[in-house]
């Protein structure tokens, strides 16, 4: 089967793109639908997980969607986060973000390379007295971070800040499409909450990581590309693999 459209559920990149490169060199097309966005919980949803956010001393971030939520319940439960706390980001780009909702040289902030273990090289012996929070997201995996933490001597405990919603894709016909893409256990879940009589046909599913193949395969769904892999790190790597065959 020649492959001519391909959907991608995830917003369209606002600049050039390898998929753009991809299309002028296949004659394919893309076009790109997000099947869920990220929504931050409500303060009774918080609440229900009984976490306490001044026990802790340490903020751990992953992400700017779990800050923007941090100190948007911070302000609807009426708490005061005070100046001594500390913030550990995954990335450069999470830590500057801060500074939307904080003065960022009066603050402790440190940031790692994008990579869990380079969290705890940031606490070292220096920090490792800290009472970590880890700010997460609601999934069906653990938090890799939190993974990370668990091998280490440190007092922390997890709390989810924001959750996945899905949106109407209902207009979108899916079997117009030779490849769909999903990243996210929430992908398959938006997939079945708008049509729960979904059937695969002729679709054939490319996956990112690797929840999401185990969210596809208890739904029975086959995958016909499967990334990241050594050859192909990322998805448009497999893509230009496979239509190069």
């Amino acid at each position: 089967m020649s492959v001519k459209k391909i959907l991608i559920s995830q917003q369209q990149p606002m600049t050039a793109s390898p998929y753009t490169s991809i299309a002028e060199k296949f004659g394919v097309s893309f076009d790109f639908k997000p099947f869920f966005k990220i929504e931050p919980l409500s303060s009774r949803e918080f609440r229900a997980q009984r976490i306490n956010i001044l026990d802790h001393t340490a903020i751990v971030f992953s992400a700017r969607s779990t800050i923007d939520a941090f100190f948007l319940l911070c302000e609807e439960l009426r708490i005061k986060v005070p100046e001594t706390m500390k913030y550990f980001c995954t990335t450069e780009a999470v830590a500057n973000y801060l500074q939307k909702h904080i003065v960022y040289r009066k603050r402790k902030i440190f940031f790692g390379d994008g990579k869990p273990e380079s969290i705890i090289g940031l606490i070292g012996s220096k920090h490792k007295a800290e009472k970590f929070l880890i700010a997460t997201a609601e999934s069906t995996s653990k938090d890799a971070v939190t993974k990370i933490f668990e091998t280490q001597p440190f007092d922390f405990e997890t709390a989810v800040f924001v959750k996945p919603v899905s949106q109407d894709i209902k207009d979108t016909d899916l079997h117009s499409y030779d490849l769909v893409v999903l990243f996210n256990p929430a992908d398959v879940k938006s997939l079945y909450e708008n049509y729960p009589d979904f059937t695969q046909g002729d679709i054939k599913f490319v996956s990112y990581g690797r929840s999401i193949v185990k969210a596809m395969e208890e739904k029975g769904l086959t995958i016909e590309i499967s990334a990241p892999t050594a050859e192909a790190p990322s998805v448009a790597k497999a893509l230009e693999i496979y239509l190069s065959k």
